[in-house]
This record gives C-alpha cells, structure tokens and sequence, in this order.
C-alpha cells in the first residue's frame, strides 16, 4: 500500500456542523482532516469564533483520532486589504498545528473582482512568507476561477521564489474553470506541486457537478502514475462538492465520503 498523508476536506460538508464533518470523515476511515475557515462560505473553524469553541473541535478530533494537517484559509491574496485576515487564518492554523494552508489567488466564494497583475500578487504573497515561516506553514495555491491551470499558477509561484509557497492541483477546477484535464496539464506544473485536492468531475465541463472519488470522469489512475514516476508524495485531499443542489442529507454526504475511501484502497493507498 502506498503511504501518504490522505485527508477529507471539511468543506464536503457544507452546510452542516463540523463535529458532523469529523465524525463523518473518521467513521470512513480517515486519519487527516482539512479544516474549512472560508469567510462567508465553510466556517468550521474561524478566527472570531471563541476560544472555548476552538478548543472543542481540537479536543473533538484527538477524541476521533483525527490530524488537523491543513486548513482551507481562502482569502483574495490580489487585495491588500484582505491580507491582514489571512494573517489570522494562518495564526489559527497554527493553533491547530497545522502544516498547509490553502487559498485561491482571488476570493474563492466571495463577490469581489479585485484584479492584480502577477508581479503585484507575487509581492502581495512574498509579503506573507515571515508569517509563514512563524507560523510554521506552506501556503498552497488552488487552481481556480482564472488561475486554473498549472501553466499560470506555475508562473506565480516562481515569481514568489519561495519554497513555502507552492501549488494545490486541483483535479477538477482545471476542467471546471479551463478545461483542460488534469492528467494532461499537471505535467506543466509537477516540480511545484505540493499538495492536492482529490475532486472528480462528473456532467458537463461546465456544470458545477464534483461528485465522490470514481464517479465522474477525472482521469486518476493516470494522474496517480506521474506523481509515482515523479517522486511527488505530496498530501492528497478528498473533495465533493456534489451539484449546485447539494447533498440531500447528511447520509449522502458520509456515504460519498465512504465510496471515496474505499476507492483509494482499490487503487493501493493507506488510509
């Protein structure tokens, strides 16, 4: 069996309480959780909740067996505005004793068109390297919105020129956003990848349609041989985020999270 670090995303589970979230993802088998701390979208965890509630969920998940390795800390990285909040993002990663934070380029889920040209956005990130490096972390970019391909985000990284600042492959963002497929286009981008989000894509190209792992039509078995053949272990990190629907219950949501775990197994990893 193949070891690597291999996570659920909270984020699965949208829509309902995180102690949900965690029970969900250790009754699957899981060992390592993302944490979502996304402003206005999943706030599992937050910076303004209290200290009490944060350290319910940390005791919640040593009671489960379950590692906080990253945490979703989504922001716009173009707004300097907005910098100052990721700060708080990566100090709360840091309680949880986190590893990785991730964050698009510009806000995931919030309506914002700040725009910014790449040597701005490079300084913008070159500037969260000392809170980085304090707070121990790598901060992964997902591809996403305008920046899904490993070509573009590639080139933001270099021009942050630093290591802890590297790419979160987002299998099925680059079909969604750009269309293009992961087993072709992470080749453009394999030395900077440092992270992963596991996510199949299913319906149109265009359909917001991301179910469990092995449903849809994301390419992983190849996907799974180039990071072997490139010596890649970075972390993986399972994420459905179903249709536009939603999941109808919570029962969906676990049972999703079970078939991407037992899909993982039959393709030779360790849980």
């Amino acid at each position: 069996m193949e070891k690597r670090i291999i996570a659920v995303n909270s984020n699965c589970y949208h829509g309902y309480p995180v102690e949900d979230a965690l029970e969900g993802i250790a009754a699957a088998g899981f060992h390592y959780v993302e944490l979502t701390a996304t402003k206005g979208w999943t706030e599992h965890v937050f910076p303004d909740q209290s200290f009490e509630k944060l350290c319910a969920v940390k005791d919640k998940m040593k009671e489960l067996g379950l590692i906080p390795f990253s945490m979703s800390g989504h922001c716009n990285l173009m707004d300097t505005a907005r910098l100052p909040d990721f700060v708080m993002n990566m100090r709360l990663a840091n309680f949880f004793g986190c590893d990785y934070i991730v964050s698009s380029i510009g806000e995931a889920h919030l309506a914002d068109n700040a725009k910014a040209g790449n040597e701005l956005l490079a300084e913008n990130i070159r500037g969260l390297v000392p809170k980085l490096e304090e707070y121990g972390l790598t901060l992964v970019l997902e591809l996403h919105g305008e920046h899904a391909t490993g070509t573009i985000m590639k080139e933001i990284v270099d021009l942050v020129g630093s290591d802890r600042v590297k790419i979160n492959y987002d299998t099925a963002n680059c079909v969604f956003y750009a269309d293009v497929d992961a087993a072709d286009d992470v080749d453009t981008c394999m030395g900077d990848i440092a992270y992963l989000h596991l996510k199949d894509k299913a319906g149109a190209r265009n359909a917001w349609d991301f179910p469990a792992l092995g449903k849809g039509y994301v390419d992983f078995e190849t996907i799974f041989a180039k990071l072997k053949a490139a010596n890649n272990n970075s972390p993986f990190s399972v994420e459905i985020e179903f249709t536009q629907a939603g999941p109808k219950d919570l029962a969906e949501i676990n049972t999703a999270v079970q078939d991407s775990a037992e899909y993982l197994k039959a393709h030779g990893f360790a849980l």
